[in-house]
């Protein structure tokens, strides 16, 4: 019988061992669960999974491989990945390398072989701390000692932005939008050239008059990692341009504008990561199901002080999913209405956002 190698230590002395696969490497993360049942590559790919190590729900991870179109960023920076079983021959004719590879390649560690259905319930019950993947070998004292001793870092969002702007054209193009990049997921920018907009993304520090001399017909918020009450750059942005320029933000995004017009925000015991969240849409009275990946959420009794009005719930725990401000054309939602990995329900928010670019209202 193969022999484990590697484990996993949470700080509250939970010890869970394993098969490595990926780098062999120690690392220190937050650790969360998704339930989505495909979409690993763009979970994996995800800024916005950067300090955290993802516990994988679905039994089965890495049978289809990693292909080369399906990246949300050309360079991860997600923790570590914890399931199941990994399967290391993928049966996909697009694949170009194996998970295990790709996680290789860029210094990330994996587990296998775990009880992640028990990891899930004990995220549930006692909330999202600490863990260490580490040797089989280490003693848990010693795991237990490294654990108390790190500090996760607050400079997630400065880690993952780009450094300098970068553009995404299309043919015919109808608008040009800035694109703030807080963690940017690929596949945002993909669906608003999709529509028609050319994309100039920023890094999540440039300054209101350096976008304003891009001259752009909207702007972008976008999802990333960490507590959002840290990006203070980001949140002073949208009070400087909030009135001049159309708005939409997706997640992170969503939180800062929150933040921006005065409103709180929280962090929930173990988060929203998956692909079949329910969200009533408020002003159409409909639900759609969502691709979700937060820690953090509004409080809606602070919205109530502020111009701002909820515009989505969530239907499992009823907490704030969107909201906007009429008056200043600005919209934004807590989910993933561009859907990498998930369902499509949402997409219609983009085509909201070019009704704003036109002049309409949303």
């Amino acid at each position: 019988m193969k022999k484990f190698n590697k484990k996993i230590v949470l700080e509250d002395g939970e010890e869970y061992y394993g098969y490595g696969f990926g780098a062999d490497t120690e690392r220190i993360c937050e650790i969360v669960f998704n339930t989505s049942m495909v979409g690993y590559q763009e979970i994996v790919s995800d800024p916005s999974y950067t300090y955290q190590m993802v516990v994988m729900t679905y039994p089965l991870i890495g049978n289809y491989g990693i292909t080369d179109d399906d990246y949300e960023t050309r360079q991860p920076s997600i923790g570590g990945m914890i399931v199941r079983e990994y399967n290391d021959l993928p049966s996909n004719f697009r694949y170009t390398k194996t998970l295990s590879e790709y996680l290789e390649e860029n210094g990330i560690p994996g587990i296998a072989g775990v009880d992640t259905r028990k990891i899930t319930r004990s995220i549930r019950e006692k909330g999202s701390r600490k863990v260490i993947i580490t040797d089989a070998k280490t003693s848990k004292q010693k795991a237990i000692k490294k654990l108390k001793e790190y500090e996760i870092p607050k400079d997630a969002v400065s880690k993952v932005s780009c450094k300098k702007k970068w553009y995404s054209r299309t043919a015919n193009p109808k608008f040009n939008v800035v694109a703030v990049d807080c963690g940017i997921k690929l596949n945002i920018v993909r669906s608003l050239n999709k529509r028609g907009c050319n994309v100039t993304v920023v890094p999540y520090n440039t300054s209101a008059k350096e976008i304003e001399k891009l001259k752009p017909d909207g702007i972008f918020l976008s999802n990333g990692p960490g507590n959002p009450e840290d990006v203070t750059e980001v949140i002073e942005l949208v009070k400087k341009l909030r009135r001049k320029y159309p708005m939409f933000g997706i997640c992170l995004g969503h939180q800062m504008i929150s933040l921006a017009y005065g409103a709180k925000t929280y962090k929930l015991k173990f988060g929203h990561r998956g692909g079949n969240h329910p969200v009533r849409n408020i002003l159409t009275d409909k639900i759609e199901i969502t691709s979700q990946n937060h820690s953090y959420a509004v409080d809606e009794n602070s919205i109530k002080k502020t111009k701002l009005e909820v515009t989505h719930k969530n239907i499992l725990d009823n907490t704030v999913e969107g909201v906007r401000c009429k008056k200043d054309n600005i919209f934004s939602v807590q989910y993933h209405p561009e859907s990498a990995p998930g369902p499509q329900d949402s997409g219609y928010l983009f085509d909201e956002f070019l009704k704003m670019l036109e002049g309409g209202e949303k």
